[in-house]
């Protein structure tokens, strides 16, 4: 695990933060092809891919019942901010935005990651 700053997610890495704050079990699927996160029921079977930060029939409910609005400022920057103007949060998209200040909101400014969700890091030549 690492400590990573929220605002700094994005991918399979915010989708398992946001299923976290849910209480979701999420689970690294990667099978060379695609890299996404899975729930896992309690027992074991997978229930579908978890992707909150593209797919708005997921990400749409959150920001619903959680009271978050987004606000486009220019081309790739969306702002989000929740109903009680606590936190706000950045991204390329308002899905993105949106479940970066959620997990702001519920997990504070830095989450840990587990290390396979972890960005490559490329070595410094």
């Amino acid at each position: 695990m690492k400590l990573v700053e929220v605002q700094e997610l994005s991918g399979p890495a915010l989708d398992w933060a946001v299923a976290k704050c849910e209480g979701k079990n999420g689970v690294l699927h990667d099978d060379g092809i695609t890299r996404c996160i899975v729930i896992a029921a309690p027992s074991g079977v997978y229930k579908g891919r978890y992707t909150p930060t593209v797919n708005w029939a997921q990400g749409g409910p959150i920001i619903e019942g959680e009271g978050i609005s987004t606000m486009f400022h220019d081309h790739d920057h969306w702002t989000a901010a929740n109903l009680k103007g606590t936190v706000s949060a950045e991204g390329p998209t308002p899905l993105i935005a949106a479940m970066r200040c959620y997990c702001c909101a519920t997990l504070g400014d830095e989450v840990d990651i587990p290390q396979e969700l972890q960005p490559c890091q490329q070595p410094n030549l």
